[in-house]
Order: C-alpha cells, then sequence, then structure tokens
C-alpha cells in the first residue's frame, strides 16, 4: 500500500473542503452577521492540517491501487466528518458540544438529515447555508468532484471512483476517461440543483431557501433552514416541485445522461430499476393516502393526496423532508414508511438505502430458488430485462444484505443497552443507516434528547451507509492488510 501517497491526497483534499468556508464567510458578511470568525478559523485550521499532511509527502505520486483508493475514502469521508464539525462546534449561535457538532457534520456529510439543532429558525444565515452546503457536497461524494476537477493530482482516478460510488456493478463508465465521467455527473447534479432552485423560487420561497432546499432535494439531504421543515411554507405547489426532484435525484444518474446524451426518453422506459422503483413508490402511495382517507387524518381528498405522496417520496427516497408529524400518523403507516426507506433510491443515485437493483435482485433469485425446489436439475438465470446477471454479481447482492441486517442489529441492541428503548432504538438505527434522516419515537422530531453514546453509534452508521457497508468494513478484513 502507498501509505505516502495517501496522506499526501488526504492533504490536498482537507485543503480543497477548507475552502467550503468561504461560502459562509462571505454570507456571514452580507448579512452583517457575528459568526464569521468561526468560519475563518475554520478554514485556517483545515487548510493547516491539509497542508502539514501533504508537505512531508508532495513528492510521493504514486498510481493507486485500488486498495489505496479504499483507504483514502475511508480516511477521508471520517476526516471531512471531524473537520466538517468545527465550525459548528466554534460557533457561539449553534452552541454545540464536541459530540453533536460531529454528528451534525457527519449527517449533513452523508445526506442523512438526522439533525440534534432545536431553533433553526433563529440561526444565522451563515450557518444555515453551511449545513444546506455539506449535504450538497455529500450528495454525489465529494471525491467524485475532486477527480472531476483536479486530475493534477497524479492517481488513480479510477480506485477512487469505484470505492466511492454506491451500487453493486461500480465498473461503468459512462465515457473513456473517469475525469470525464466525474464530471458529466456532476454537470447533471449541477443541472438538476439549479432547475429545483430555480422551480421553488417560482412557487414562493425567498431565493436563500430556494438554494438551500434545492441542496438538499437533489443531494436528497433532508436538512431545511426551518424547524418546520417544508411545512413552514404550508404551500402545496413547493411540496409538488420537491416531490418531483426527489424522485428525478433517486434515480440513477448515469440513466438521466444516457437519456440526454441520446436525446430520448426510451432508456427511461426500459430500466427495470426505475420501473421498480416507480411501481413501489406507487403501490405504498396509494395504500398511503387511502388509509389516511378512511381514518379521516385529513378531512379533504386533496390533503390526503399531496400530504401522503410527500411523505411516501420523501421518505421511500431517503430525502427525510417533513410537512407532518409522519411518526404519529395512525396504525402502520409510520412502520411502513420506515421499511420503505430500507429500499431507498436506485443505485447511482444520491438516494440511501440498500438501493432498489439490490432489492430487485434479491426478489429474482427468491423465485429462482423456488423454480429449483421444483425442478431440482434446471438451470434458471437471474435476469434483469433480457440480460442475465452474473451469480457473482447476485452473490455480492447477498453479502451485502447479509451485512447490512447483522450490522443494524448490533447497533440496535448497542442502543438499547444505552437506555432507549426498542422503537426509538430501532428506528434512529433504520434512519441513520439508510441515510433517512427522521425515525420514531424519542428521534421523530430531532436527535437531541438521545445520550452521546448513542450518537457514536449513529455516527458510524451514517458513515457504513453512506459508504455502502463494504467500503468501510474491508479496512477491518486480515485480507485487506495482507501483502
Amino acid at each position: 500500500m502507498h501509505g505516502f501517497a495517501v496522506l499526501r491526497i488526504l492533504g490536498l483534499l482537507l485543503m480543497l473542503f477548507s475552502l467550503t468556508m468561504l461560502p459562509p464567510i462571505v454570507i456571514d458578511w452580507w448579512e452583517g452577521e457575528d459568526d464569521g470568525h468561526a468560519f475563518i478559523k475554520a478554514l485556517l485550521l483545515i487548510l493547516s492540517l491539509g497542508f502539514l499532511l501533504w508537505l512531508p509527502f508532495r513528492h510521493h505520486a504514486a498510481e493507486l491501487r485500488l486498495r489505496d483508493g479504499f483507504m483514502v475514502v475511508v480516511s477521508f469521508w471520517l476526516g471531512l466528518g471531524l473537520a466538517g464539525g468545527v465550525p459548528l462546534y466554534l460557533s457561539d449561535s449553534t452552541a454545540l458540544s464536541l459530540t453533536d457538532s460531529i454528528f451534525e457534520s457527519i449527517s449533513g456529510l452523508t445526506t442523512t438529515g438526522a439533525t440534534v439543532i432545536v431553533g433553526l429558525d433563529a440561526l444565522p444565515s451563515s450557518i444555515l447555508f453551511y449545513r444546506q452546503q455539506l449535504q450538497w457536497l455529500g450528495g454525489m461524494g465529494i471525491i467524485v468532484l475532486a477527480v472531476a476537477i483536479l486530475p493534477m493530482l497524479g492517481i488513480g482516478g479510477m480506485q477512487l471512483y469505484r470505492a466511492e460510488t454506491p451500487g453493486p456493478v461500480k465498473d461503468n463508465k459512462l465515457t473513456p476517461r473517469i475525469t470525464e465521467t466525474a464530471k458529466a455527473l456532476w454537470n447533471i447534479y449541477l443541472l438538476l440543483t439549479v432547475a429545483c432552485a430555480l422551480a421553488y423560487w417560482a412557487a414562493g420561497m425567498g431565493l436563500f431557501d430556494a438554494v438551500g432546499h434545492a441542496f438538499s432535494t437533489v443531494a436528497i439531504g433532508g436538512f431545511s433552514t426551518h424547524d418546520a421543515s417544508l411545512g413552514y411554507f404550508d404551500n402545496r405547489g413547493i411540496e409538488l416541485v420537491a416531490i418531483v426532484f426527489m424522485l428525478l435525484s433517486g434515480i440513477n444518474f448515469a440513466l438521466h445522461f444516457t437519456v440526454l446524451r441520446q436525446k430520448r426518453l426510451t432508456a427511461y422506459l426500459r430500466d427495470a430499476e426505475l420501473r421498480t422503483y416507480l411501481g413501489v413508490m406507487a403501490v405504498v402511495g396509494l395504500i398511503t393516502v387511502a388509509y389516511l382517507w378512511q381514518t379521516r387524518t385529513f378531512h379533504e381528498p386533496l390533503d390526503a393526496l399531496i400530504e401522503g405522496l410527500f411523505q411516501v417520496v420523501s421518505i421511500g427516497t431517503t430525502t427525510g423532508f417533513t410537512t407532518q408529524a409522519y411518526y404519529s400518523w395512525p396504525g402502520f403507516l409510520p412502520v411502513l414508511l420506515l421499511y420503505l426507506s430500507f429500499m431507498g433510491g436506485c443505485a447511482g443515485s444520491t438516494g440511501g438505502g440498500i438501493k432498489v437493483i439490490r432489492i430487485l435482485l434479491l426478489v429474482k433469485q427468491g423465485a429462482r430458488e423456488l423454480k429449483r425446489l421444483v425442478h431440482p436439475s434446471g438451470r434458471f438465470a437471474v435476469k434483469l430485462g433480457r440480460q442475465a446477471v452474473p451469480d457473482k454479481v447476485v452473490e455480492a447482492v447477498w453479502g451485502f444484505f447479509a451485512a447490512y441486517f447483522a450490522l443494524s442489529a448490533l447497533m440496535i441492541l448497542l442502543l438499547m443497552a444505552s437506555g432507549l428503548d426498542q422503537e426509538t432504538a430501532f428506528s434512529a438505527v433504520a434512519a441513520c443507516l439508510n441515510n433517512l434522516g427522521p425515525g420514531l419515537g424519542d428521534v421523530g422530531q430531532n436527535f437531541a434528547g438521545i445520550n452521546d453514546f448513542a450518537k457514536w453509534v449513529l455516527s458510524l452508521a451514517m458513515l457504513l451507509g453512506r459508504l455502502e457497508i463494504f467500503t468501510l468494513l474491508v479496512l477491518f478484513t486480515p485480507t485487506f492488510w495482507r501483502k
């Protein structure tokens, strides 16, 4: 392993991240607020740390192997989670402890949206913007951004891309060069963000709120600039805009790229994962709307329709915006929506969860096993559309599924041992591991009231969810460190 080269890259990436303190500094100056000092100190501290890591190893520009890519990605996400909490810790307005600052930073970076801050409406604009910006950068993955705009790093870009990009198949490139692939993804990401911000603005949001909520919508993050989330605006047009862009952001960005390049919608129609994604959302949406209307939770059919669909899409894509206290809805609905978040968005999207394609492959593999019981000598292929899926991909999906639920069970037990009740522990782990945000019980509104030990466990859950489990777990295997 090229340890010096990894440290050099980590230093460069930290210096790059330090520049994200500049927009909040400008906003603080423009608004005449008092929190600019926190961002200035954070910028200097992170920039200095990055420089000290880079300087001794600046001549070590060896080509990265895949194992080095994993080290860079994991080290950077851990380092960034810690560094991102610095301005929140130094700010006089937030008054957060070290644990809470790091939890909020990791939640933003991993696009989870679980918050420990109460009183968002009273916070300075610089802090509010910074939280939204954290989610936007984490949405597509700042590692992919670095590969896109810093080809002069002299590193193996494909190794970083494969280590960072979520999904069961990581080797597909949209363009011949990996830097061009990363740029293509970010161009689509930026296009969706701009379109979403303009749509929010046209629907009635102020410009600041429109940009901030576009950041968290396209990133499928869920942070808001208001305690009441999108419910603050009480605007049906805004909710409809959110539904559309949450659905779009939950689709594989490579599929968006293909459609834009071919200038035809046929790629959407042929994609089995997209059909499953929209089909499940439609079925759960229908159940939710019907149950809300049947129980008279809403007295107007239009209210039941929009509120039900909004919450299904928000929770199902793991965005986590709220307009209603969905955790207090009647019957089985809160648990149904929480289970929906385990599916999450499509592979290659900004959504969390297990991913639709994995759920689809698990269902198809289950159907194949049933056929084998009836025809023991038969040979049946798992297919997506007309294409057979290699057995090694199906095996990888099963391995991911097993690891996902084994880790979730372990963390639920740890949280219960720390004093949380069953409902709170289960939903908190589900919300963080799926990068969802809001849970049930004591974490329905926010995570401020749970103990510090639980917050550290959930911070790990958020990182595991964002890095697709294996990217982080592989570092704890003897095989990874064996020469």
